[in-house]
């Protein structure tokens, strides 16, 4: 038995979970606060939430880790849960997207752990712990792209995977071409973006030589790669997964990083500008701006999106943990 757990931020950690997961041999359990309800999944242990308190007292321990509040009923029950699961399972090895706690606990039960490395600026204590003391760290990118130097003082035991995406096997759907009136795909994301529905409202009405669509604004899509392959430009956070969907779909892009913890989106955004696979701006633009962005997305070589490595990306991360789980019994594959 592996175990895994899930953040509840976003729909992003749930998504990339179950890709690898498909790719696992052995059975994983689910650890999370999200309701989900997944067949990927042997089991699912719902985790009581630990953010629910009205009075927070020192939850950083003395910036020590990120998220451990004085006298929280909802951490204290969330942590004897996941050590219950522990002692009853006890798991070959518990993957971590992401809590620097959960790794921590984890560890201290004995259990190996792989944890998901993030971009940003990570160079904080904690984050110093946890990649401390994780047995391999998984990076959803390509190192080619995106080599941070605070990873560098784990290159024995990090892992680039590539762009997870759920995506990465299906084949493109027939689409018409619309190249009079190019379709634009505007991708919120479930954890929040930087524009709305009335920005796109607002972008229609003033640029109707665009087709506008939206996912997310209101219209979540479970199955979002019709209406990927059917975008002539995709405007998107820049969230790990947004990013890794849009490389298999292969699609110019606008990406709109948003504020999330040690910049993680902007390091995202600022890599594949700087690779020339994306156009970035960094709050959303003025709507006279953007006919000029979306030209010049539309300029840029889409079949360059491969550079993100999204093909075979969740089997190479299925592999590590294997790999940790099991002493070796399945070589990593190479790219």
């Amino acid at each position: 038995m592996i175990g895994y757990y899930i953040h509840h931020h976003g729909a992003g950690h749930h998504i990339r979970a179950r890709t690898i997961c498909a790719e696992l041999g052995a059975p994983v359990t689910a650890l999370t606060s999200l309701p989900i309800d997944d067949s990927t999944f042997a089991r699912t242990v719902v985790l009581p939430a630990d953010d629910a308190a009205a009075d927070v007292l020192d939850p950083t321990a003395a910036d020590r880790l990120h998220w451990v509040p004085k006298g929280d009923a909802g951490l204290r029950d969330r942590m004897t849960t996941i050590s219950d699961w522990i002692a009853a399972e006890r798991p070959a090895a518990i993957v971590v997207d992401v809590s620097v706690e959960v790794a921590l606990l984890a560890r201290l039960h004995g259990v190996p752990v792989i944890t998901m490395a993030l971009p940003g600026t990570r160079t904080d204590a904690a984050h110093n712990l946890v990649h401390d003391i994780a047995d391999a760290l998984l990076a959803a990118w390509p190192r080619a792209l995106y080599d941070p130097p605070w990873l560098q003082a784990y290159a024995d035991k990090t892992h680039y995977l590539g762009g997870v995406s759920r995506f990465a096997a299906r084949q493109p759907t027939a689409r018409r071409a619309h190249p009079a009136r190019p379709t634009v795909l505007v991708l919120a994301g479930a954890g929040g973006s930087r524009f709305t529905a009335a920005d796109v409202r607002e972008c229609a009405v003033r640029h109707p030589r665009y087709r506008w669509r939206t996912a997310g604004l209101g219209d979540w899509i479970d199955d979002l790669w019709p209406r990927l392959c059917a975008a002539d430009v995709v405007i998107a956070h820049a969230g790990q997964g947004a990013v890794a969907d849009i490389a298999a779909a292969a699609k110019p892009t606008v990406l709109i990083p948003a504020d999330r913890p040690f910049g993680e989106q902007h390091a995202t955004a600022t890599a594949l500008a700087d690779a020339g696979l994306a156009v970035t701006a960094d709050a959303w633009p003025a709507v006279h701006e953007w006919p000029a962005l979306i030209e010049s997305a539309l300029h840029l070589d889409a079949r360059r999106w491969r550079e993100w490595r999204t093909h075979g990306a969740a089997a190479r991360a299925a592999a590590v943990i294997e790999q940790v789980a099991y002493a070796g019994s399945r070589p990593v594959p190479v790219a």
